[in-house]
């Protein structure tokens, strides 16, 4: 789903508290590993692109780094500045950036730039405000082949309005050969693709519900079928992932293509 920067404010904003406490730690391993392989460090000038609630950056600024993030939902950056006091977050579209050129060393973005309404425009802008010799980071949904936490994008994609003729689908960028063509295409040099495990885990079907009903897409499929359809839907998916004690661990993995700006 693409769309302009107010209405995927709405969609992510509707539960931002929910996507801040269940849903966005889901794939906390995959900020770890970004930091990490990007040498995050005292100084670091780090931007999160579809910041969200702020996770990524806080984990950032925790390593010294100066962070500023852009979200469509205010309801997302108010918890975001809740996090780090210190970062320079705003609203706005990741077609035009608020920022100069040049101006960070690090740009990430978590399953981010497939939600702009532009979204090569998205990872252009990216390389702009990247540092000759710094690096832009593209994360997004690893091979769905086999994978668990794939089960409920697919069980949630009858509820969503049809999709326009071209439009790409949730594990477009999955593959190599086509994440790296989407960065060529920004004008970005691909420098290496790397996979991280990140599984997923609930203590219990409601918080499930909860965290994973707290994305802006679930929010619209909610809003085309209804609440009590969805959960209905998404308890089916779950199903074979209960634990004896009624947790659900599902597998999830995450792609993460590194590139420097040309």
């Amino acid at each position: 789903m693409a769309g302009t920067s107010e209405t995927n404010g709405r969609l992510w904003g509707a539960q931002a508290r929910d996507w801040a406490d269940i849903q966005e730690g889901q794939f906390a391993a995959a900020y770890h590993a970004v930091l990490a392989h990007a040498g995050v460090r005292q100084g670091t000038r780090h931007m999160d692109a579809g910041c969200g609630a702020g996770m990524a950056a806080s984990l950032s600024a925790s390593l010294g780094a100066q962070v500023s993030g852009i979200d469509a939902a205010e309801g997302m950056l108010a918890i975001a500045r809740e996090r780090t006091p210190s970062g320079d977050f705003r609203q706005g579209d990741l077609e035009a950036l608020p920022f100069d050129d040049d101006a960070f060393d690090l740009v990430t973005g978590f399953n981010a730039f497939q939600f702009a309404s532009d979204p090569a425009k998205a990872l252009r802008e990216a390389g702009r405000v990247t540092r000759p010799g710094g690096m832009v980071v593209v994360t997004t949904w690893g091979d769905p082949v086999g994978m668990d936490a794939a089960t409920l994008i697919m069980a949630m994609r009858p509820m969503l309005p049809p999709a326009p003729p071209g439009s790409p689908g949730p594990f477009a960028l999955s593959d190599v050969t086509a994440l790296r063509a989407f960065a060529e295409k920004a004008g970005l040099a691909p420098v290496t693709v790397f996979d991280v495990d990140s599984p997923w885990y609930y203590r219990d079907e409601a918080t499930a519900l909860r965290g994973f009903g707290a994305a802006g897409i679930a929010t619209l499929a909610k809003e085309r079928v209804g609440e009590a359809a969805f959960d209905t839907a998404i308890s089916a998916a779950l199903a074979p992932f209960r634990q004896a004690d009624g947790s659900m661990r599902l597998g999830a993995k995450a792609r993460c293509l590194v590139a420097t700006p040309k």
